[in-house]
């Protein structure tokens, strides 16, 4: 699941319309997913949802629009878990389409687990951070956190025993682009930097 609901406060525009170059970092990430193997793929949009669409190919994936996404996280991952219950696998991995550096390699390690009651989370230089996999026995409780900021966190603090941590270190990097100086670092773009084509 790629969480690409955010409307970037921060960063001047909504977050799944940052560009790598002349690819949108939705479209990327969702690359990245491929890569790693996983499906089905959900990607949840929110802020400029409409404008992504128009734009973003993201052919193969389950497109759903979290309308309260300014609610914060925990509303994208109620319906992105949402869009998965009819679906027989047993756990998702979720990442946040502004942390360009998950690579499939990661993606992998955190999966490497696909259980029904397996909680997982990348660790880089020991600290816990996406991407996440939350096994299906565990998505009714981190659904109700829907109306948080916190996502899942709260949830994991709560069963932190059963949290399996796995380093990403050296095979992604999980710095979130949250700041004007991360975008710039990162070679993304905003769309208000952009000109549209004539």
């Amino acid at each position: 699941m790629i969480i690409a609901a955010g409307g970037g406060r921060n960063i001047g525009g909504p977050e799944a319309l940052l560009y790598q170059g002349e690819r949108l970092l939705v479209e990327r990430m969702l690359e990245t997913v491929r890569e790693a193997g996983l499906s089905p793929i959900v990607v949840v949009l929110g802020a400029g949802a409409e404008e992504v669409r128009a734009v973003a190919d993201l052919r193969g994936a389950s497109v759903v629009v979290n309308r309260a996404w300014g609610t914060g996280l925990g509303s994208s991952l109620r319906v992105g878990l949402g869009a998965l219950t009819m679906s027989p696998v047993e756990a998702v991995a979720v990442m946040p389409v502004d942390m360009p550096g998950i690579t499939p390699e990661a993606l992998r390690r955190v999966s490497a687990l696909p259980y029904p009651d397996v909680l997982v989370c990348a660790t880089y230089g020991g600290l816990r951070n996406y991407p996440m996999v939350f096994g299906r026995k565990h998505w009714p409780a981190i659904s109700d956190l829907g109306n948080t900021d916190g996502g899942a966190r709260p949830y994991l603090l709560a069963h932190r025993e059963q949290v399996v941590d796995v380093s990403c270190d050296g095979v992604g990097d999980g710095s979130r682009v949250d700041t004007p100086e991360l975008v710039a670092e990162w070679g993304l773009t905003v769309p208000a930097q952009r000109v549209p084509a004539s």
